[in-house]
């Protein structure tokens, strides 16, 4: 794990990692989705130096329990996740334009 990271941060990790494993993710989506977590609750405490506006405003992944987690309905992508997408492809005009705008531009819609 980062050097940068607390021991309780660290056992943050193993124990998201092992419950993970325990619901029937791979060993690599396990350490995956325990990286991510322990690295948002980080940046939203302010302990990292860049962190995405993503990370900081958007709910923490402990009271979001899984509500966005791969559903490409209403509770899908937040706007911002859809935006760095859009930015990433080049899509024209996406400062513009709203969450569907950026859902239908992608193709998720």
């Amino acid at each position: 794990m980062p050097k940068e990271w607390t021991a309780e941060e660290e056992r943050e990790y193993e124990h998201i990692k092992d419950s993970a494993e325990q619901r029937g993710e791979s060993a690599e989506r396990a350490k995956e989705i325990g990286a991510r977590t322990v690295n948002k609750n980080r940046a939203q405490q302010g302990k990292t130096k860049t962190a995405g506006r993503s990370s900081v405003r958007d709910m923490s992944p402990q009271q979001r329990g899984g509500k966005r987690s791969g559903k490409r309905g209403p509770k899908g992508l937040t706007r911002d996740q859809l935006y760095n997408e859009a930015k990433q492809r080049n899509i024209k005009g996406r400062s513009s334009m709203t969450k569907d705008q950026l859902a239908r531009a992608l193709g998720r819609k």
